[in-house]
């Protein structure tokens, strides 16, 4: 009894480090690094979008920008305003140089700079958040070529949370067993 007791235990260990590691929300780093807001030196090879598309954003998670609040802002903008790169009418404009917006929903999500030009020259960033319903199945929905020429979207794995989770619930396991 105190065998099937030890196992029970150890199980709910595993679903619970599971579960609360799959629900951590994150603050992401535009670009994966602090001087990624700026005029790509390529449109193939410096592009934020080409980021976006190997990156995977949850709803919750955060996206983070580090920039000269002095000489640019990020803007975050409709579908229609980052293909006009139209800096008149933003949803929301950030000017501080260390920016943090809440992905609060699934769908996509456009931003562009606030600066003269910058916008025209490749510096905008277009995400797509994938609903909690969408994070377990490992099937991503990519949008329709109708919809903006921004980032398509990855596989997401949250293997690695679950591999950690497993390894210290099956340590509990065999620590309790001996």
């Amino acid at each position: 009894m105190a065998c099937f007791h030890r196992a029970a235990v150890a199980c709910t260990l595993v679903l619970m480090s599971s579960f609360v590691g799959l629900s951590q929300a994150k603050d992401v780093l535009v670009g994966g690094k602090t001087d990624a807001w700026k005029i790509p030196s390529s449109e193939s090879s410096d592009s934020l979008n080409k980021w976006a598309e190997e990156a995977r954003f949850l709803v919750g998670d955060s996206l983070v920008w580090k920039y000269d609040g002095q000489k640019d802002s990020v803007l975050q903008v409709t579908k229609e305003g980052y293909a006009s790169c139209n800096t008149t009418n933003p949803i929301e404009e950030y000017k501080d140089g260390n920016t943090k917006v809440n992905l609060d929903r699934s769908g996509p999500f456009y931003f562009i700079s606030g600066a003269q030009g910058h916008c025209e020259k490749g510096q905008k960033l277009a995400v797509v958040v994938l609903s909690q319903k969408h994070r377990y199945t490992g099937i991503s929905p990519s949008p329709s070529p109708a919809e903006v020429d921004g980032p398509s979207v990855a596989q997401t794995s949250g293997a690695s949370t679950l591999r950690g989770g497993f390894l210290v619930a099956l340590g509990v396991l065999i620590l309790g067993l001996f």
